[in-house]
């Protein structure tokens, strides 16, 4: 319980902080976005579903454990595609930052399925 907890905490944080980010339109979420084809015009959509998944895994944690499974899951599903769009694009030098969201994603759900 103690690991699920602080797992998704990490993973609630990580994607409200990047949403915020996608809102304010960052110099780096801009350059990366760019980068690998990304139209700026489509930052307030991913915000929203990063915000939108954030708001799930704490649903989750805080006693609606479907809402939490699929938040997770959708997550997952988001930042795959994100590595993907990375590998597409031979965008490598900073892929590790889409890969830790999909690892962050991968364990909170992991964690929720188990719980």
């Amino acid at each position: 319980m103690f690991a699920y907890a602080v797992v998704t905490v990490v993973a609630v944080l990580a994607n409200a902080g990047i949403a915020v980010a996608d809102v304010a339109g960052a110099r780096a979420v801009l350059d990366n976005s760019a980068e690998v084809g990304v139209p700026r015009a489509w930052l307030p959509l991913l915000a929203g579903l990063k915000g939108a998944g954030a708001l799930g895994l704490l649903l989750g944690l805080l006693g609606v454990p479907v809402v939490g499974e699929a938040a997770a899951g959708g997550l997952v599903v988001f930042f795959a595609g994100a590595v993907g769009a990375h590998v597409r694009a031979r965008v490598f030098h900073n892929i590790a930052f889409p890969a830790g969201y999909l690892a962050l994603a991968a364990a909170s759900l992991a964690f929720a399925v188990a719980h």
